[in-house]
């Protein structure tokens, strides 16, 4: 006779899957920031996470050898966009040097050079979110900035996401590991909440 336990409902419908795409996340932060260590892998990184997390939501095969394919992949051209994003950084800083030397119009211009740095970050989790083998970042990067204009909530949730990140670190730098798998998350959410309008 069957146990009568065994074959019950579970009494939280939802919440194992939920909790599955939560902790695929969290591994996924590890995974990208490992991926991301030769600086110039991070977007590379980002769009291989990006892509295992909807392997894992399509029920797909799903791993670490999978990752580590998609790494390789996105890498080929994935670096020339890493380089871009810390001549960003550079230019940023810059900006804000000239505030800090007192210099005329220079709150005007860090606040602009503030908004573009933040545009190209949003633009650039956007496109690795949709990454897939064959895609070229130039393409997915160009329709990824229309949508980061065209979807200002989806956009302010990204830059939410890197704010958390930014402040774990700074708080205690092993908290930036989970909250990346946590952004990648985000950014593929959105994506997917995007392409379903």
């Amino acid at each position: 006779m069957a146990d009568p336990k065994a074959q019950a409902p579970p009494r939280f419908p939802g919440f194992y899957e939920r909790f599955g795409v939560f902790a695929e996340s969290l591994l996924v932060g590890m995974w990208v920031v490992l991926a991301s260590l030769p600086l110039v892998t991070y977007p590379a990184a980002f769009a291989a996470g990006a892509r295992h997390l909807r392997r894992h939501l399509d029920n797909e095969q799903a791993g670490w050898r999978e990752f580590a394919a998609d790494v390789r992949t996105a890498g080929r051209r994935g670096w020339l966009v890493g380089l871009a994003g810390w001549a960003a950084v550079w230019l940023l800083w810059l900006d804000l040097s000239a505030v800090r030397a007192g210099l005329p119009g220079g709150q005007a211009v860090a606040a602009v050079g503030v908004l573009a740095f933040l545009g190209c970050a949003v633009a650039g989790a956007r496109a690795a979110a949709v990454w897939h083998p064959g895609a070229s970042w130039r393409a997915l990067l160009g329709a990824a900035g229309r949508r980061t204009v065209l979807d200002p909530a989806g956009s302010l949730l990204i830059v939410c996401g890197g704010a958390v990140t930014v402040a774990s670190a700074w708080f205690a730098a092993p908290l930036a590991i989970p909250v990346t798998g946590a952004v990648t998350a985000a950014a593929v959410a959105v994506e997917k909440r995007y392409a379903h309008r």
